[in-house]
């Protein structure tokens, strides 16, 4: 069952959408993109399929979007509506593994505030660059990043496909995954030739997998 929870930011309330088992062995924290809500594909996927696995999903809802505005925030105000959403998080499930992550801008602000009590990073469809400008890298919000990280990236991502991602990647060998969903772009979900279910399906079981390597 779905509930909320508003969490005071400095800029406006923000809101956790929860999906959880009644009795949770780890806690991911996610964040959603600046194009879109926490309904996107692949958080929908996790929110829809992790807590049968034992793992309650944590969705927030940065302030702007609460606020109803259509354009996001600096990064430093979606990073202080984050690090609110990570304290209140980390108090309701007090002792539990907690990993944070998030799809596009929110991989980035997951990235870049990366820190206890988060034992690990997964980035969703992270924005190595704007599309067709390579030499506008990121790659230092995810270089960046000292905890473990599964990064899960689209073949044909306008933003950064995985094998553009894969030199960072292997730079961090033995603290990073790297899953690629092929003939996918930057929602993560193949065309309508392809099989949607199984992306789904894949996401998902790279996320348990990681978040259980993290608490066995």
């Amino acid at each position: 069952m779905t509930h909320t929870i508003d969490v005071p930011t400095d800029a406006g309330p923000g809101r956790l959408v929860i999906d959880a088992p009644r009795t949770p062995d780890a806690v991911l924290l996610l964040g959603h993109g600046a194009g879109g809500g926490i309904d996107q594909f692949n958080l929908r996927a996790l929110a829809e399929r992790l807590p049968e696995r034992g793992i309650a999903v944590v969705r927030f809802e940065q302030p702007w979007l609460v606020a109803g505005r259509k354009v996001a925030g600096a990064p430093r105000t979606l990073d202080a509506g984050w690090r609110a959403a990570l304290d209140a998080t980390a108090r309701r499930w007090r002792g539990l593994p907690l990993v944070v992550g998030g799809r596009s801008a929110g991989a980035r602000v997951a990235c870049r505030c990366a820190a206890e009590p988060a034992a690990g990073v997964i980035a969703l469809a992270f924005p190595l660059h704007p599309p067709g400008k390579p030499e506008k890298s990121r790659r230092d919000e995810l270089a960046g990043v000292e905890l473990p990280a599964l990064v899960i990236q689209g073949e044909k991502d306008p933003f950064g496909t995985a094998r553009e991602l894969s030199e960072t990647v292997q730079d961090n060998a033995g603290t990073r995954t790297l899953v690629e969903i092929p003939a996918a772009g930057h929602s993560l979900q193949p065309g309508r030739r392809s099989d949607p279910t199984g992306a789904a399906r894949t996401i998902v079981d790279a996320a348990a997998g990681f978040v259980a390597s993290l608490h066995r």
